[in-house]
C-alpha cells in the first residue's frame, strides 16, 4: 500500500474515520517507506518499528470502537532528536551525549502529539546540537537531499524535511532557531512553519535562549494547522509560553486573501543577492497572491543585516551548551562548533546586551512595519540546495551558514511566526520556498495565506522520485 505514503494526516483522519484502511496498514507501509530510503538519505537517527506497529494496533481498536484519542489518532510522525520523546535516548546528534539514563520524559509537544493518539515512527537527523543550516553531525552523518542525493537537505530540521519529502511520516516536530525548519523545508520542498516564540511550548528550554522556536513540518498548510491544533497546548514546563489560543487554527483556514495587504521584498532592499531561478518562482508565487485578490506591493522592512548581533546571542547558546564538557569531549565536537563555542566564549555580558537592544529594535521597526502590511513575503533561501556535507556553498565565499539564510535569522530575533511555502523549482529541478512572515501572534494569518496558495495550485511541488538503496 505505497500509496497510503503519499496521503496528508487530514486525508488520513478522513480514511480512518470513513473506515477506508487503517492506522496499522498507513503505518506498516510508513516503516516500509523509512526503510527504503534511509539508506540513501539518512534522515533517520533511528526508526522505531515495534513501538509504533503497537501503537498502531492501538489506535485501529480504538477507531474501531468509534472512539479516537485525539485529532492525530493513528497518523504517523517523527520527531527532531532534539526534543526529549520518553522510551529512547535524545543524543541531538553529539557523541558528548551518553544513551545510557532513564529517558522518561517527553517535551510538551511530543507529549500533546501522544495525548492526540499519534503515532512515533523514529527520530530525525540534526547537526550537533541544531547548530547550523546544513544536516549533518558526528554522531549520524550527513543527510541528503530527497531531489539530488549530492546535495543537502538543509538544516538543522534536515532529516525531518527529508523524511516528510519521502513519504516516510506526513507529520514531523522540528525545531528553529536561525531559519531551521524553513531552512530544510525550502531546499525539501514541503511546508513548515515558525510559530510566533511561546505559541508551542519547549521543555526543556533551549541554551540559544528565546531565539528557539518549535514548528511543524508537513506536506501542506493545512496538515501544519491540524498539527497546530495539537502541540500548541500549554505545559506548565514552559515559564514562557503564551496563553491559550482562542479558536482553532484549522477553523481559520478558511476566508482567503483577498483584501490582505502584502508586501514583497524580492532581496531585503538590495541586500541580498538571489538566484534567477529562486527570484523566478518567488515571483511568480506573489503573483498568485495578487490573482487571489491581495493588494501586493513591493516594499522593505527597514533594517539592516542584523547578522552580528545574531552571532552574539547564537554563539553564546553554543557555549552555553558546550560550557561543561572537558578536553576529551570537546574533542568528539563538530569542528565548526567549537569554532562558534570558542567565539561566544570571548563575548561579554555587555556584548550580549549589546546584541538584545538590536533585536528590540528591530522588533520595534517589524511592529510598526505591519501597522501597514498584514504580511511580508521574501524568498525563503536566496540560493537552492548545494553540495553535501557542506556548511556553506563551495565558493560562496561565507565563513558561516547564516551567509546564505539572510531572510531567516532575522525573524527569530522578532520572535514572528514565519512560514516557507514550495512555489516551483529552479531550472535544475530542485525546490525553491517562499517565506510568509506575520506579525507576532498571527500564526492564523499566515497559515491562511499559505493555504490559500496551495488551494489556488499555486503552492505544491512533485514529490521526489522514490529514493532507494
Amino acid at each position: 500500500m505505497t500509496e497510503l505514503t503519499e496521503l496528508t494526516a487530514v486525508r488520513l483522519v478522513e480514511g480512518y474515520r470513513k473506515g477506508e484502511f487503517s492506522p496499522v496498514d498507513v503505518v506498516q507501509a510508513t516503516l516500509r517507506r523509512a526503510e527504503e530510503v534511509q539508506p540513501a538519505v539518512n534522515a533517520f537517527v533511528r526508526v522505531e518499528a515495534d513501538e509504533a506497529l503497537a501503537q498502531a494496533r492501538e489506535s485501529a481498536e480504538r477507531w474501531q470502537r468509534g472512539e479516537p484519542a485525539g485529532l492525530v489518532d493513528g497518523v504517523p510522525v517523527s520527531v527532531k532528536d532534539i526534543l526529549l520523546m520518553r522510551g529512547g535516548p535524545t543524543l541531538k546528534g553529539s557523541k558528548t551525549i551518553s544513551p545510557e539514563g532513564r529517558w522518561d520524559e517527553d517535551a510538551p509537544s511530543v507529549a500533546r502529539l501522544r495525548e492526540h493518539g499519534a503515532v512515533f515512527v523514529g527520530r530525525t537527523t540534526t547537526p550537533e546540537f541544531g547548530w547550523k543550516g546544513v544536516t549533518d553531525s558526528p554522531q549520524a552523518g550527513v543527510t541528503r537531499n530527497p531531489y539530488d542525493l549530492s546535495r543537502t537537505s538543509g538544516g538543522s530540521s534536515g532529516g525531518s524535511a527529508a523524511a516528510v519529502a519521502l513519504g516516510a511520516g506526513p507529520l514531523s516536530l522540528g525545531t528553529d532557531g536561525g531559519g531551521s525548519v524553513r531552512i530544510p523545508g525550502a531546499f525539501c520542498g514541503i511546508f513548515a512553519l515558525k510559530a510566533t516564540y511561546g505559541r508551542v511550548p519547549l521543555y526543556p528550554a533551549s541554551a540559544f535562549g528565546t531565539l528557539a522556536h518549535v514548528g511543524p513540518m508537513t506536506r501542506d498548510a493545512a496538515d501544519a494547522a491540524l498539527m497546530m491544533d495539537v502541540i500548541s497546548g500549554p505545559d506548565p514546563r514552559d515559564w514562557s509560553q503564551l496563553g491559550p489560543v482562542n479558536g482553532s487554527f484549522v477553523d481559520g483556514l478558511a476566508g482567503g486573501v483577498r483584501g490582505l495587504r502584502v508586501a514583497y521584498s524580492p532581496s531585503l532592499g538590495g541586500q541580498v543577492a538571489v538566484q534567477p531561478g529562486v527570484a523566478a518562482a518567488v515571483r511568480r508565487g506573489v503573483e498568485g497572491l495578487a490573482a487571489l485578490g491581495a493588494y501586493v506591493e513591493e516594499a522593505d522592512p527597514d533594517f539592516t543585516d542584523p547578522v552580528e548581533a545574531f552571532h552574539t546571542l547564537w554563539f553564546g547558546g553554543a557555549a552555553r551548551v558546550t560550557q561543561r564538557l572537558g578536553p576529551d569531549q570537546r574533542a568528539l565536537l563538530d569542528p565548526g562548533l567549537r569554532e562558534i563555542c570558542d567565539a561566544g566564549a570571548r563575548s561579554s555580558a555587555l556584548d550580549y546586551l549589546a546584541a538584545v537592544d538590536v533585536r528590540m529594535e528591530l522588533g520595534r521597526r517589524m511592529g510598526l512595519f505591519h501597522e501597514t502590511y498584514d504580511v511580508l513575503v521574501t524568498p525563503t533561501i536566496p540560493i537552492t540546495a548545494f553540495e553535501a556535507g557542506a556548511e556553506v556553498p563551495r565558493g560562496s565565499g561565507h565563513r558561516r551558514w547564516t551567509g546564505w539564510t539572510p531572510f531567516t535569522y532575522p525573524f527569530n530575533m522578532t520572535q514572528q511566526p514565519a512560514a516557507t511555502v514550495p512555489v516551483g523549482t529552479d531550472e535544475t529541478g530542485l525546490p525553491v520556498g517562499l517565506q510568509i512572515v506575520g506579525a507576532r501572534h498571527a500564526d492564523a494569518l499566515v497559515l491562511r495565506t499559505a493555504h490559500a496558495l496551495y488551494e489556488a495550485g499555486v503552492a505544491g511541488i512533485a514529490p521526489p522520485s522514490r529514493q532507494r538503496s
